[in-house]
């Protein structure tokens, strides 16, 4: 069973916060905690926030199974653009450049190690029939 977290408009330019995001997809939630935790990008502390709310989302959804038994991995993380502030800076001559401040959106989804492999087995079987 999958747990979503969602963290919405982030005041950081998605490009920066796909760099932190690449480094922790795919991997254990163990791992990518301490990945997180040390990690000098900015993105880094609001990922492991988040990480740590998908975590409890799955706790909340799967209470008969500990969390220490489960093999919990990042399943699926996402980078999505946001609103973008439009500023104006003043310029040399009376002139004026724009400054775009980017903003972004972050999904994160967490699952079983176990359950995704079986539901794959699964699959793998009913397409070979």
């Amino acid at each position: 069973m999958e747990a979503v977290a969602r963290l919405n408009s982030v005041p950081t330019s998605p490009r920066k916060m796909r760099l932190v995001a690449d480094m922790i997809r795919g991997e254990s939630v163990n791992k990518a905690l301490n990945i997180l935790k040390f990690e000098p990008k900015v993105g880094s502390a609001r990922l492991e926030k988040l990480l740590l709310s998908a975590v409890a989302n799955w706790q909340s959804k799967n209470e008969d199974i500990k969390l220490e038994e489960a093999d919990l991995y990042v399943k699926e993380i996402q980078v999505d653009s946001a609103r973008i502030l439009k500023r104006l800076r003043p310029a040399p001559q009376g002139r004026a450049h724009r400054i775009r401040k980017r903003s972004n959106h972050v999904t994160l989804v967490v699952d079983n190690l176990r359950e995704a492999i079986a539901q794959e087995e699964k699959e793998e079987k009913n397409d070979s029939k």
